[in-house]
């Protein structure tokens, strides 16, 4: 009797089991039929890729002027706006050289000052002997009158010979001072027109002062290095009373300005289906329940194994075929604090709708 008790006991657990894992291995079924069904429906309608990063412009902050550095006013990792202080050169030789620019420019205004007075005082000078030259030419006309009169009475026997050569004197003496007048006013007129020449010369270099002037200005603001506009500092290399060079790379920010876009790169298969302002759907390994989406903006003029720094060449009798990448640029949408959390290098998956006709 009990050996009967215990076998039936035996077979409905038997049968408990059966059903049980009856029931698991269809639902296991099940759900990997909706899972399969789910997959070809989404390979069916969506060309996806894992191989895509967010990018975004990462720009070096670059040193304009050479000197040390006077303080350094970021840390790493910092958010800074636009316009905020980052580093502090010593600008003390700048400076010097920039109140020596502004003197010789003050020299030179004051010797234009100088020539102006010397042009007025010539132009006075002129007048003054254009004036001599009327007198002379008068005293010139009148003795030429008195000697034609003495050259007649001479010649009549009426006037003595020493009288007529007496005039004669005074008609040369006359026509002296006519021509001495005459060249003095033309050396007072070559006077101003140096004067004016020089004038202009001195025009000339004032502005290649105030160049000069205008250039120790800039260096003296070169001497203080701010954000170009909104972002985050990157890994800071340098320290105070450090030399650094014009030129010289100093430290690196993310421009967030600019906006932040998805690099993806397809396969050369899958890329007939994409057009220029499609919508895509982006999700981000980092933030795997957060779907993002964006806009295609461009597809790469080719293959990126063509940018690469040796490109393949197949006539080298090595060649394998593989299915190339095509990078495809696209913007993300959303504003700047919606997308504030992704990083340049972070890793996505992407999918594109097929367009089918």
């Amino acid at each position: 009797m009990n050996k009967t008790n215990t076998n039936t006991t035996t077979n409905k657990t038997d049968r408990l089991i059966s059903r049980i894992t009856t029931m698991i291995a269809a639902i296991v079924v099940v759900c990997l039929g909706i899972w399969g069904i789910n997959t070809l429906l989404q390979h069916w309608k969506f060309e996806e890729t894992n191989d895509a990063q967010i990018d975004e412009y990462i720009n070096p902050v670059v040193a304009k002027v050479t000197g040390y550095i006077e303080e350094i006013r970021y840390e790493e990792n910092q958010e800074v706006k636009k316009g905020d202080t980052l580093i502090i050169i010593d600008n003390s030789e700048y400076a010097a050289q920039q109140q020596e620019a502004e003197a010789s420019l003050l020299n030179a205004r004051a010797q234009v000052t100088v020539l102006e007075s010397n042009v007025t005082t010539s132009a006075q000078t002129a007048r003054v002997y254009e004036s001599q030259i009327a007198a002379a030419k008068a005293k010139l006309v009148n003795q030429e009158q008195e000697y034609d009169r003495y050259k007649k009475l001479y010649d009549v026997e009426s006037a003595t010979k020493q009288q007529l050569e007496k005039v004669e004197t005074a008609l040369a003496v006359a026509r002296s001072d006519y021509k001495t007048a005459r060249d003095a006013y033309q050396a007072s007129l070559a006077k101003i027109n140096d004067a004016k020449v020089q004038q202009s010369a001195l025009n000339a270099e004032i502005k290649r002062r105030e160049a000069v002037v205008t250039k120790n200005d800039l260096n003296v603001s070169y001497t203080i290095i701010t954000a170009p506009y909104n972002g985050k500092m990157g890994r800071r290399t340098i320290q105070p009373r450090q030399l650094v060079q014009a030129g010289q790379v100093l430290a690196y920010i993310v421009d967030w300005e600019a906006g932040k876009w998805v690099v993806a790169n397809f396969k050369e298969t899958q890329i007939r289906h994409m057009n220029i302002g499609e919508t895509a759907r982006i999700v981000v390994d980092a933030f795997p329940g957060k779907k993002l989406t964006g806009k295609i903006e461009s597809l790469s003029a080719a293959t990126g194994s063509r940018f690469s720094l040796l490109p393949p060449d197949n006539a080298t009798g090595n060649f394998v075929k593989i299915a190339q990448r095509i990078p495809v640029r696209i913007r993300l949408n959303g504003t700047p604090e919606e997308l504030k959390q992704l990083s340049a290098g972070m890793n996505v998956n992407v999918s594109v709708a097929k367009e089918r006709q």
